[in-house]
């Protein structure tokens, strides 16, 4: 590999989008998959682009990548099919309208437009949602895209500049690779990288058959934000978005796997039901909706809830591009952004310290350095 300036390990839309970024910057760049483009998570997901309020680091990863997709916007194909569809955020009850308003409140402080909705106007925002909902609050500058088109499409764009693409081998380390090594290979990241703190979460995704134009906009509840604190229990909180094709996507769900548990991607009927189920409490008539198909999908997480970008430690030129969970498309284009600055010693647009592999104070990874 010797050839090459960086070495990418994964083509899923974070591996795409360091590849994009750094072909741009003029290194030559290789990409390795050892199944298929965008074959992992990123295939998976809903694709909701997203700023999360969870913490203030989350917040800014979150704010900086949906400002470079709303760059990018332009340049997509129809296939990616991005679209600005803003988030609502909807309140069940007394306490979650205190949550959006000062969710509303944060944002607003913080430069992201954010409309706090009282009953009515949640009502005239999305009809279909049940009536007496206390509430809400309407983020507009969130958006959604189709994952695995918008990693082909970065990928094809890394091409353009040089890059060249190697799917079908697996590597078993980075130590022989030569260059900069950039492993974005999802939960598969430990095992490449011994001491990466990753671990899997198993998410279920259900597609209905719903009227044309039943959800406007990207739909959550308010308990996804309280969801997000468990690091154990299995979780399941509406969210839900209608595709141009009018099928109507219903997630979110949290499996957290049992320490060496193999992932099993079955899906496992009592998730879907429950799925089903919390989506009627907010949506009453999606229980005649026909299922069109479900499917799962296992999502690299850390303990603190934010992803791994940098160095890793013990290394000189083996770098960390993983531990995004549910929110790999969201901060693709800022983990690609932030890891071009470190490598070439550019002046990062936000502190890129929170999300550093060092945080954690591991021990010296094993291996030799490249």
């Amino acid at each position: 590999m010797s050839a090459y300036d960086a070495v990418i390990v994964g083509a899923g839309i974070v591996g795409a989008a360091c590849a994009c970024e750094l072909t741009r910057a003029g290194l030559r760049v290789v990409v390795i998959e050892a199944n298929e483009i965008a074959s992992g998570a990123m295939n998976a997901g809903m694709g909701h682009l997203v700023v999360l309020d969870d913490s203030e680091a989350q917040f800014a990863l979150t704010h900086y990548s949906l400002q470079l997709w709303h760059s990018l916007a332009s340049e997509l194909p129809t296939e990616c099919d991005y679209r600005q569809c803003g988030t609502l955020w909807v309140a069940a009850n007394e306490d979650d309208l205190r949550l959006a308003r000062r969710k509303a409140d944060y944002y607003n402080a913080h430069g992201v437009l954010a409309e706090f909705l009282d009953e009515k106007q949640l009502a005239e925002c999305e009809p279909n949602l049940r009536h007496g909902l206390p509430g809400g609050v309407f983020v507009s500058i969130d958006a959604a895209v189709h994952p695995p088109a918008a990693a082909r499409f970065l990928l094809e764009q890394a091409c353009r500049q040089g890059a060249k693409i190697i799917t079908g081998r697996r590597l078993k380390s980075l130590d022989d690779t030569g260059g900069y090594a950039i492993n974005a290979t999802g939960t598969a990241a430990a095992s490449l990288t011994p001491a990466l703190p990753i671990r899997s979460r198993k998410g279920h995704i259900l597609v209905l058959d719903a009227p044309e134009d039943f959800a406007r906009h990207q739909v959550v509840e308010l308990g996804y934000v309280k969801s997000t604190h468990s690091s154990e229990a299995d979780s399941v909180v509406f969210n839900a978005r209608q595709n141009k094709n009018g099928e109507l996507l219903l997630g979110s769900s949290r499996q957290y796997l049992a320490q060496n548990q193999a992932e099993n991607p079955r899906v496992e009927p009592e998730i879907v039901h429950r799925l089903l189920t919390r989506a009627t409490d907010y949506m009453p008539a999606l229980a005649s909706a026909p299922q069109i198909r479900s499917w799962t999908g296992f999502r690299a997480g850390t303990p603190d809830g934010l992803p791994l970008i940098g160095l890793c430690p013990g290394f000189e030129r083996v770098y960390a591009a993983t531990g995004h969970e549910g929110l790999g498309a969201t901060t693709s284009l800022a983990t690609a952004r932030l890891l071009a600055d470190e490598i070439l010693k550019r002046s990062p647009a936000i502190d890129p310290h929170p999300y550093l592999p060092s945080r954690f104070n591991a021990p010296r990874f094993p291996g030799k350095e490249i």
